[in-house]
């Protein structure tokens, strides 16, 4: 199976658990950038609720423009923002000290498309998933409304719905489990496991 998907911007569980079920990737650079997606923000656990963290863009989010051609707006100085409010809602989770150096430099490189940062991501999340062993991930920036049949195409979806069973999470004893949560939510608290939790996990059929 070949999946069709936008660039997200580290991708929920749920549409992790749809990526390990596929033969490769196709990513789609050509359609128009949606807002209120995955596509330029993503949702972790917080001590009241979760807090959804946004990549703020130039033109602001309600232009209809390609995704390849999306500016993030740096100016905003978001990228330290996110890391902080990463490392205050993850420092005493199991894993976080694991993953810190390796994701840090996401947050300290200059990123002016939110293309390249996705992409970016999207391929740190599969190494540390080792994903990328058996997964092919492949790009294009000619838009196809329709593919075929064979093809399971996830880019009109505003969400990925996450129909596994709850895992530990961080403030789950006073939250109950928070749903609908950014990968990085997963590998925190899972470590290396994750990967194999979602192969566990995953709807079969």
């Amino acid at each position: 199976m070949i999946i069709v998907s936008p660039y997200l911007t580290f991708p929920s569980v749920g549409w992790w658990l749809a990526a390990v079920q596929a033969d490769s990737i196709l990513l789609d650079g050509g359609e128009h950038f949606v807002k209120m997606t995955e596509r330029n923000r993503y949702r972790i656990a917080g001590a009241n609720n979760s807090i959804l963290l946004s990549v703020p863009l130039q033109n602001g989010r309600d232009q209809r423009t390609r995704m390849a051609d999306i500016a993030i707006a740096n100016e905003d100085n978001w990228q330290v923002q996110h890391w902080r409010t990463l490392v205050s809602a993850y420092n005493r989770s199991p894993y976080f000290m694991h993953y810190e150096p390796l994701l840090a430099p996401l947050y300290e490189t200059l990123f002016d498309s939110l293309l390249q940062f996705n992409k970016a991501t999207m391929l740190w999340v599969m190494q540390q998933l080792q994903l990328h062993l058996n997964l092919a991930l492949n790009e294009t920036t000619t838009y196809i409304k329709e593919y075929p049949a064979d093809h399971r195409d996830l880019r009109h979806m505003k969400a990925y719905p996450c129909d596994a069973p709850p895992y530990h999470q961080v403030f789950m004893d006073r939250l109950g489990f928070l749903p609908g949560l950014s990968i990085l939510d997963l590998l925190f608290c899972e470590g290396p496991s994750a990967a194999a939790w979602l192969r566990r996990h995953t709807p079969k059929g």
